[in-house]
């Protein structure tokens, strides 16, 4: 499976992730996100744009709206968006992870991390509510625990199948990776945040079968590299194959389901002493 070039994952992202997965959370956010009429709000992983885009139409332009990827080709699709419907949304390249921005500077701070590896949530949330001035509302949406659960459960099998008995403890691991909505709002009040509420939608992707599971470019391309890791590269392929006929033999003349446990959490940043 040859790799594709950013530009190539960020077109990718626009014509399938942003509607498929994305819009699933971004009907969340904008239930139970209010912007405020005025100000500066941030965005922080606003991919190629098109929800920041919606965002900032409802909003109005007294909402000075900045928006922050790490990808650079992303960000070149958000801006030609932008210049098309003449939305004054500014798009900028930031490691996610050490903002550029000073503190206490924005009056809302979005994330989406519904893409981020387990291990970058809390450092790109710390971040989040650094920049957020006292009172400003903070909210993030992410994949939650139980998320994937068929997946994770053939995967072990597929392992097995594969001859690769060693790495199907890994499995466990990529399981237990994903926070609870508990620890997701505990981190949210250590990071200063108050008032802390969540909402979490069940969605579920359906599959026909094993090719389409794996012809779907927000599994091979967004969700798989990272499930995959543990895999020696030359043993990919054949764990592939395996996972894709143990999907046609669960579905039954059915469909195979993947299940998101998708999380929207909200709060506001307390008043520094």
């Amino acid at each position: 499976m040859e790799p594709k070039s950013q530009r190539e994952l960020a077109f990718l992202q626009d014509l399938y992730v942003a509607t498929e997965w994305g819009e699933r959370f971004a009907a969340l956010v904008d239930a139970h996100v209010e912007a405020p009429e005025k100000g500066r709000a941030l965005y922080v992983a606003a991919g190629t744009g098109g929800h920041a885009l919606a965002l900032q139409e409802r909003a109005g332009a007294e909402l000075k709206l900045i928006c922050v990827d790490a990808n650079d080709e992303c960000l070149e699709l958000a801006r030609a968006k932008a210049v098309a419907f003449r939305e004054g949304t500014e798009f900028q390249r930031e490691q996610l992870k050490a903002l550029s921005f000073a503190d206490n500077l924005f009056d809302l701070v979005l994330g989406d991390t519904s893409l981020t590896s387990p291990g970058d949530l809390k450092p790109i949330f710390k971040e989040m509510v650094r920049v957020a001035k006292p009172d400003a509302t903070v909210a993030w949406w992410l994949p939650t625990a139980s998320s994937f659960g068929e997946f994770f459960s053939i995967y072990w099998e597929a392992l097995q199948n594969a001859g690769l008995q060693d790495q199907a403890g890994a499995v466990e691991h990529l399981v237990t990776a994903l926070p609870t909505v508990s620890e997701v709002e505990n981190w949210a009040g250590q990071s200063g945040l108050e008032g802390v509420a969540s909402w979490m939608s069940v969605e579920e992707f359906d599959y026909e079968s094993g090719e389409q599971f794996f012809n779907s470019p927000l599994i091979t391309d967004f969700l798989l590299p990272n499930w995959l890791a543990l895999v020696p590269e030359a043993s990919r392929e054949k764990v592939m194959h395996e996972l894709a006929t143990i999907i046609d033999e669960e579905r039954h003349s059915g469909v195979f389901p993947l299940t998101l446990k998708a999380t929207l959490v909200m709060g506001k940043k307390g008043r520094v002493p």
